[in-house]
């Protein structure tokens, strides 16, 4: 475990990259992302000594904590409700990677553990909320999560010339309306 300070920093990095990474890119100086964090660059390269380590790091963390909110929201909220707030909650996830998406997809082997990774994690989480919003009768049942966490992240992408930071909302609360006026031609 590491000490309170070392995990302090830590995580003010991975917050600091996150930020710099969805506003200017991965390739943002790493000054930038350590001053971000109130640490100097030994700080940064003493966790991550490799760029493409801080990345993973974040897209890790951005998995786990996107997967550990569904669970969450289960157990507060009704099947429907649930579920349309943690495709939300994974729409913002969606912003975050789009400023990963050039490194994610550039052929490092530091990269290639992601995508089984996301799987993996998000796969099951929406599966869960999909079962549970199936059995009470409030969306449609022949849905498949992979193929919905794709379908989103594609809404999630503007055309060019749009620039609207609720376009990504609307589109996955259509999809949402989709699902349940099938759901109620059963």
């Amino acid at each position: 475990m590491p000490r309170a300070d070392a995990q302090r920093n830590l995580d003010a990095l991975l917050d600091a990259a996150k930020a710099e990474f969805a506003e200017r890119g991965v390739d943002v100086s790493v000054r930038a992302i350590a001053a971000r964090a109130g640490v100097g660059t030994a700080t940064l390269y003493r966790h991550f000594p490799q760029r493409s380590d801080l990345v993973a790091a974040v897209f890790r963390r951005e998995i786990d904590a996107c997967a550990a909110a569904a669970p969450e929201l289960a157990a507060t909220h009704p099947p429907d409700e649930a579920l349309e707030l943690w495709l939300q909650r994974y729409t913002e996830f969606v912003a975050t990677k789009h400023g990963l998406a050039a490194s994610l997809h550039s052929g490092d082997p530091a990269f290639s553990a992601l995508p089984a990774y996301f799987s993996e994690h998000l796969g099951p989480a929406l599966a869960d909320l999909l079962g549970a919003a199936e059995r009470d009768g409030s969306i449609r049942g022949d849905l498949d999560p992979i193929d919905l966490l794709g379908t989103v992240a594609n809404l999630c992408i503007s055309p060019p010339g749009v620039d609207d930071p609720t376009r990504a909302h609307r589109m996955v609360g259509l999809l949402l309306d989709g699902l349940r006026y099938r759901a109620r031609e059963r």
